[in-house]
């Protein structure tokens, strides 16, 4: 049976995003080689590398950070790339994102960043987390089903962009129904951007300049509570549609154990991956 080192796992996802180096929410936090059989989860913990060790498994790899050791509250700033790619001027995205990459590099000053690596460490049970780059890989794939419902249906409702995901096996299998934080299924969908694969969910400013410039339906894993209200209150127009994030974790993620496999090796999704057919 085919083998791989744990820095190959982290090569094959870049591969997948044409990425040629990798972030810092994405690393080996254990290395190891001749890997063939591997767990794979959204989310892993101390008890899930405990878990893998007992079953076998030669890595686990997490698509969530198990364990960083650099900036990477720096991944917010892809936000600035998507915005510029859908028409907002470069200093307008920049503006967008500073306040959430600031929130977010204070926040992450409290985590506890070796827990799950330790583990792994300790049970020398080889450990890779790959982030951003297979979340790029899941927004790519959410927007080019938005953009082949707009080369289809000239004038798409927002619900009919529902209807397009829910055909995805992502989409379907996900335990939680695509939902609004703003706008109404009956909106025209028009022009569609997909925010994700930039560490953290898009916030009222990085929304508010989307709408700002041109885009009339936002489509992302999550939205704060507190931020669609404030969009509301200021009688802001346009649309956002959540998928959650077992879909579009997914969506990043089955292209992955797809190539995986196409390797030659043993791969089982666990920790909310859904939508994967083991094929």
């Amino acid at each position: 049976m085919a083998s791989v080192t744990t820095e190959r796992l982290v090569q094959l996802a870049l591969e997948l995003a044409g990425w040629d180096a990798a972030p810092a929410d994405t690393s080996v936090q254990f290395a190891g080689t001749r890997i063939s059989h591997i767990l794979a989860g959204l989310d892993v913990g101390t008890a899930d590398v405990f878990m893998a060790r007992q079953l076998g498994y030669h890595a686990v790899v997490a698509f969530h950070p198990a364990g960083f050791s650099g900036p990477v509250w720096e991944g917010y700033r892809r936000h600035s790339d998507q915005l510029v790619a859908a028409g907002v001027p470069p200093d307008e995205a920049m503006a967008a994102v500073a306040e959430g990459m600031e929130r977010l590099e204070y926040a992450l000053r409290r985590v506890n960043a070796g827990r799950v690596a330790s583990v792994a460490r300790i049970l020398e049970m080889p450990l890779v987390s790959i982030y951003t780059p297979l979340g790029e890989v899941g927004r790519r794939e959410a927007q080019r089903v938005a953009d082949e419902l707009s080369a289809r249906n000239s004038d798409p409702t927002v619900a009919d962009l529902r209807d397009a995901f829910g055909a995805q096996p992502y989409a379907h299998a996900a335990p939680v129904p695509p939902g609004l934080a703003l706008g109404a299924w009956g909106d025209r969908a028009g022009q569609v951007a997909v925010s994700y694969g930039a560490y953290h969910h898009p916030d009222y400013a990085i929304a508010r300049a989307y709408f700002a410039h041109g885009v009339d339906t936002l489509v992302c894993d999550a939205f704060a509570l507190d931020d669609a209200c404030r969009l509301r209150r200021e009688g802001v127009r346009g649309t956002i549609l959540l998928l959650g994030e077992h879909a579009l974790a997914s969506a990043g993620m089955l292209p992955y154990l797809r190539h995986l496999r196409a390797q030659g090796l043993e791969v089982t999704p666990f920790s909310g991956i859904v939508g994967d057919d083991g094929a």
